[in-house]
């Protein structure tokens, strides 16, 4: 095999794409452009905890959302997005480094140092690198990443969504927390009576959804912008179903986003979601969240010039 067909991999579940794997990924592609290896990222289309326990494990990213991240970050980096089945979790750890090599063109290998892989997760960054050397192979081991005096890792950013804390998710992501979706028709209440044009989502059932509350949030769909107050949860003044939606009422009047793709990214949490008497306490509501979200944005936009 020429050296040049060779890809440097990087290893991981990337779930977030957060600071700590943006560090990994940055050594693969350092490593790659220095020894004129083709970089990559490997990971699973779906959480290997969730499929091994059986429990859901609520996702940052979907796999798509993953490797659109980090197509944008690292122009140039391919993703390897690899099903995890059964056969997968029972490969041993040394067949899995094994297999990189043979099957994914591994010339050198870049992981995390909680990386654990193989069957019963008996393979670990040590055992990586042993096995490595072994097989010919370069092998790079990421430490810690900490912000904060924390490690930045995606079961911390979990449970600062989970709390509402969307700021400090987005300082451990390096951006805003997002839900993507198909706009979908709603009950038309948000144009026809609240007077604020609305774009409704429904989140992908994998995927992490912050606490229920209201959010200043931005709006990207159709190449554009939009300043948004965001209600996550399940709508109780006037919703009776318990499904639960992702309902952002745009601060400026937008053209038609029925069946747009579209991205919400949550800004900061305004208050916990509650239940009001009637539409009209709520359209009030909503008016005293958007001034609090539009006050947000300016603050943030005055900060970035």
């Amino acid at each position: 095999m020429k050296e040049k067909n060779k890809r440097v991999i990087a290893l991981g579940f990337f779930d977030g794409v957060h600071l700590g794997h943006q560090a990994l990924l940055g050594q693969a592609m350092e490593r790659g452009e220095a020894l004129g290896l083709r970089p990559a990222v490997f990971t699973f289309d779906r959480s290997p905890r969730e499929f091994v326990t059986g429990l859901p494990v609520p996702l940052l990213t979907t796999a798509a959302e993953r490797q659109q991240v980090v197509e944008a970050l690292f122009p140039g980096m391919e993703t390897v997005i690899a099903p995890f089945d059964r056969a997968m979790m029972t490969v041993p750890w040394e067949d899995f480094v094994a297999l990189l090599q043979t099957e994914y063109q591994a010339g050198w290998l870049v992981a995390g140092h909680d990386f654990r892989f193989g069957h019963k997760n008996s393979g670990n960054a040590a055992l990586l690198r042993e096995k490595a050397k072994e097989l010919g192979l370069g092998c790079d081991i990421i430490p810690a990443v900490q912000m904060e005096g924390v490690t930045v890792s995606s079961t911390h950013i979990r449970s600062l969504l989970e709390n509402g804390e969307a700021e400090a998710a987005a300082r451990f992501l390096g951006r805003p927390f997002a839900i993507s979706g198909i706009v979908r028709h709603g009950k038309r209440i948000g144009s026809s009576r609240l007077g604020r044009p609305t774009v409704n989502l429904i989140p992908d059932g994998r995927q992490l959804v912050p606490a229920f509350g209201v959010y200043a949030a931005r709006v990207l769909a159709n190449g554009r912008i939009y300043p948004a107050v965001t209600n996550v949860g399940v709508r109780p003044t006037v919703d009776t179903d318990g499904g639960v939606t992702v309902e952002s009422h745009l601060l400026e009047n937008v053209p038609e986003l029925y069946g747009a793709d579209c991205r919400v990214e949550f800004l900061k949490m305004l208050r916990p979601e509650q239940r009001f008497e009637n539409l009209d306490a709520l359209r009030e509501q909503i008016a005293r969240d958007a001034k609090a979200a539009m006050e947000y944005w300016d603050a943030q936009s005055k900060n970035r010039k």
